[in-house]
């Protein structure tokens, strides 16, 4: 699978690491309940189809990306960065 870095180009995925699901919403408060935590962890979904995730550029500019992959054919159709950086640049 082949990753267009925003930054590099396009890499070999083995130049990247999988940070997870991009639309999972995390607790927002250290005080938050110990059910949110566990359902942050433990409980996560397995969808087949169009699927955001965070990758990071370990071994190369080690940006953090999002990433929108089809689950099933692997197919990647949109990478953008993610960041202060971006934010600001985005706007």
């Amino acid at each position: 699978m082949i990753i267009n870095c925003p930054h590099c180009g396009p890499r070999d995925v083995s130049e990247f690491t999988y940070l997870g699901d991009a639309s999972v919403k995390r607790p927002t408060s250290e005080k938050a309940a110990r059910k949110s935590w566990e359902n942050l962890v433990y409980n996560r979904d397995n969808p087949l189809g169009k699927h955001r995730e965070l990758w990071h550029h370990a071994f190369a500019c080690r940006l953090t990306m999002e990433v929108v992959r089809n689950t099933k054919t692997h197919e990647i159709t949109s990478v953008k960065g993610r960041g202060p950086y971006f934010e600001e640049t985005s706007k």
